[in-house]
């Protein structure tokens, strides 16, 4: 009976540790590779020397940032394989386009610098291409997530409106990153750019507010006919604070000594967690919209918790390095060379 009882928690606490380590490796992806990605979108055709100080301020990072999207969909895969098989199913093309513009995007990183003086333009141009397919993508793939995959014409306009705005998102918070990183005449020219961004990335937090009580009964339930409802509006609100006070600070954007750089950045790194905080409360516990909830997606429980000793040691050693690999490279960024 204790047997029994035990292999019963198991099959119900598992699924909800490992949907918990899929968000988290999901959301610091979010911010680790969004503020390269986005930085990579925004690099300007007028100046080579602003877009070699742009790259200096990703390049000891951006290649492990991605380490957190391989750890999030390898988490689905091995988690919750019924749910990976579903969703690649219905994002392959998507999916595809992103990872090209993953590869374009390392291609062109290590041919920038390598590559005669007269070619560098080119490889920046690939990178900004490559940078912009993922983030498109990713954008429109969360487009169709959110409607529950439905093949319908207004489903992919939504999903193409998702796209623009997760681009505004991303090369948000690169601006936000390049407030903090750089000085001078480019640092003016990231608070300009942080600050146009941030207001198209909230048309993408409205329209997805606004979408998913109404494509969804249960979602609608949960936000607004919740006892919560009073609590679950700090979200929203405290996202549209976030919002003014960083549009206020980069109005009169530069300060003395630099006060303050940091903001837009931690500014929208509260903004991307609060966002993720309101998808995961009116989606879980389905990992697939409507069709697949955790416990019906997971793996058994006994190679669950094979996994979790897996992700005992692989998670705080990422971390570890993450922390670690930001602490070296603190500060503003100088010229990267390669010896």
């Amino acid at each position: 009976m204790n047997e029994l009882t035990q292999a019963s928690g198991e099959a119900f606490w598992l699924p909800v540790i490992f949907i918990g380590l899929m968000g988290l490796a999901f959301f610091i992806y979010a911010i680790l590779d969004g503020y390269d990605l986005g930085v990579g979108i925004l690099l300007p055709k007028d100046s080579e020397a602003q877009r070699d100080t742009m790259i200096a301020s990703i390049g000891p990072f951006w290649d492990a940032n991605e380490t957190w999207l391989v750890l999030g969909i390898g988490i689905l895969l091995i988690a919750f394989p019924l749910a990976h098989s579903m969703i690649l199913f219905h994002l392959y093309l998507p999916v595809t386009v992103m990872l090209a513009g993953l590869i374009l995007r390392g291609v062109a990183f290590d041919f920038r610098a390598k590559a005669p003086a007269d070619h560098k333009d080119l490889w920046d141009k690939v990178f900004k291409t490559g940078s912009l397919l993922a983030t498109l993508s990713q954008g429109y793939m969360l487009g169709l997530y959110v409607m529950g995959f439905e093949q319908s014409i207004a489903a992919h306009a939504f999903a193409a409106l998702s796209a623009i705005c997760v681009t505004a998102g991303y090369t948000f918070i690169g601006a936000a990153w390049l407030v903090m990183k750089t000085e001078g005449d480019l640092q003016k020219r990231a608070a300009w750019w942080a600050r146009r961004c941030a207001w198209l990335m909230t048309l993408g937090i409205v329209a997805v507010s606004i979408v998913n009580p109404l494509v969804s009964n249960t979602i609608f339930n949960k936000w607004f006919g919740s006892p919560l409802f009073l609590i679950l509006l700090i979200i929203p609100v405290f996202c549209f604070v976030l919002l003014f006070i960083v549009d206020r600070y980069l109005r009169r954007f530069p300060y003395s000594d630099d006060f303050g750089c940091w903001i837009p950045f931690a500014s929208a790194t509260m903004i991307f967690l609060l966002s993720f905080i309101g998808l995961a409360y009116s989606f879980f516990p389905e990992v697939v919209p409507g069709k697949l909830d955790i416990w019906q997606a997971a793996s058994a429980p006994e190679s669950l918790m094979f996994i979790l000793y897996g992700a005992i040691v692989v998670l705080p050693t990422i971390i570890l390095y993450t922390i670690f690999s930001y602490r070296i490279f603190w500060g503003k960024a100088t010229q990267l060379k390669y010896y």
